[in-house]
């Protein structure tokens, strides 16, 4: 008898409600701060810049949030994505360990962040909104809001990480394609991005402030994030959702869930459903949570739990996250996705509470483990979700060396089909390998705002 290798749900398995982990969380959640008043930030200091539905997404108390029609419309496109067993990268590391991965590189833009721009494009087109401004790293995401945008008639303009735009720069015809335009930033069309001419390779901190400050000033104008806030977190729960149902399909159940992690929404929308399922259980049985990140940008191994703000030039509320200060500006990485300086509260917040583990990663063992991937699987996997092969790996290395079965999975996020480039140096050996050293923490801490609740 023939093995299953991938396993597929039907158009009508696409979920009809987002989960919504806020209400489960342990002890009381830390609310945004308006950073003048130090008051938790409301309704008013977020209308500026984002519409009402999603201002009632990211406070809902709600467990379940119904997905809008029209969204799963569009979803249908590609959901459900495809859930895969790595017979053969088992087979390659001679483990005991049955792997699997959810494959989000199946949408159009070639990863999971239209999951979110899709629900974000619409809530703003249903508000009246002409434009949507954003930041983007690897250009994961600022493709994925070109090709929102483009259906639901916005416009889209896109502050690229400098590093990213000219590493890759076939995302930034991609985004193009789809009626986006694309600066380099840091840009001199911005106050945020004069100030920080001098960091020429730029952050994803320095192109969100960008992006907020022409959103803020324009009345037909709103900013839309790919990652870090909660209704973003919300949106990607679909992940999780699919793979609850495509595990049991499967017949087990993960002892491992694996994400890389930058700003959160990858790693949320995968382990969000299976972490409130643990969190309700009567005796908080489930699966381990590992968070993946690189050893260059460390913000949950290396950061400090505190208020800090989730841009560059301080325009953002302030937010209660493991940061590594919102001055510091990463080396240039290929994993452009996961240069930033702090990660998603929600995130944070189950990291403080020892809810799931981080580890992190140099950038040649994430593409060692990237190329016995793709050397097995056929998928060349994006620089960002090989942090999470590489921390598979590891644990079927373990399982190996334990001698059990333990059941793996993680989330393939995207491919690496534009990051060719990576790759190239990777087998050129050229390829860096920069770390985040104490000198650099203790620069960027100082930069943290003064007078703002201790979280210690």
């Amino acid at each position: 008898m023939s093995e299953t290798t991938k396993f597929l749900l039907s158009e009508d398995a696409i979920p009809t409600h987002w989960v919504n982990l806020l209400p489960d969380l342990p002890g009381e959640p830390l609310p945004p701060l308006n950073p003048q008043t130090m008051a938790p930030a409301g309704p008013p200091d977020l209308t500026p810049i984002f519409p009402m539905e999603l201002i009632g997404q990211e406070v809902s108390g709600e467990p379940d949030i119904e997905i809008p029609e029209e969204v799963r419309n569009v979803y249908r496109l590609w959901r459900p994505s495809p859930l895969f067993r790595a017979r053969r990268l088992e087979r390659l590391l001679k483990t005991p360990a049955h792997i699997y991965y959810k494959y989000e590189g199946v949408s159009p833009a070639g990863s999971h962040k239209p999951n979110t721009a899709v629900p974000q494009a619409f809530a703003n087109s249903q508000a009246g909104v002409k434009k949507l401004t954003t930041e983007t790293g690897a250009g994961q995401w600022g493709s994925s809001l070109a090709f929102a945008c483009s259906l639901f008639g916005l416009e889209c303009e896109v502050f690229m990480v400098g590093s990213s735009y000219d590493q890759k720069p076939y995302r930034r015809s991609m985004m193009q394609t789809w009626g986006a335009t694309v600066h380099r930033s840091p840009s001199k069309l911005t106050q945020s991005g004069i100030a920080n001419q001098e960091h020429v390779t730029g952050s994803l901190g320095i192109a969100i402030s960008e992006a907020v400050e022409v959103a803020a000033q324009d009345p037909d104008s709103n900013y839309a994030l790919g990652s870090v806030l909660n209704h973003v977190l919300l949106h990607q729960t679909i992940i999780g959702q699919e793979a609850i149902a495509q595990m049991e399909m499967a017949g087990e159940e993960p002892d491992v869930i694996i994400g890389c992690v930058g700003g959160g929404s990858n790693f949320a929308g995968l382990a969000f459903p299976w972490l409130r399922r643990k969190l309700r259980s009567s005796d908080g049985s489930g699966p381990r949570f590992v968070a993946a990140e690189p050893a260059a940008c460390p913000t949950l191994t290396k950061g400090v739990y505190a208020y800090d703000f989730g841009d560059t030039a301080g325009l953002t509320p302030l937010m209660a996250m493991y940061t590594l200060g919102h001055g510091f500006v990463p080396p240039p990485v290929h994993a452009g996705g996961l240069r930033y300086h702090g990660d998603a509260p929600m995130v944070c917040a189950l990291l403080k509470a020892g809810l799931l583990e981080a580890r992190a990663y140099r950038q040649n063992e994430t593409f060692a483990a990237a190329l016995q991937f793709a050397r097995t699987e056929g998928i060349i996997p994006a620089p960002e979700p090989a942090h999470a092969i590489r921390a598979a790996i590891e644990e079927a290395q373990a399982a190996t060396e334990a001698g059990d079965e333990r059941v793996i999975l993680f989330g393939l996020c995207g491919h690496g089909n534009f990051d060719l480039a990576a790759y190239d140096a990777y087998l050129g050996g050229t390829l860096e390998d920069p770390e985040f050293s104490q000198e650099d923490l203790d620069a960027a801490l100082a930069g943290l705002p003064e007078g703002t609740p201790s979280l210690a």
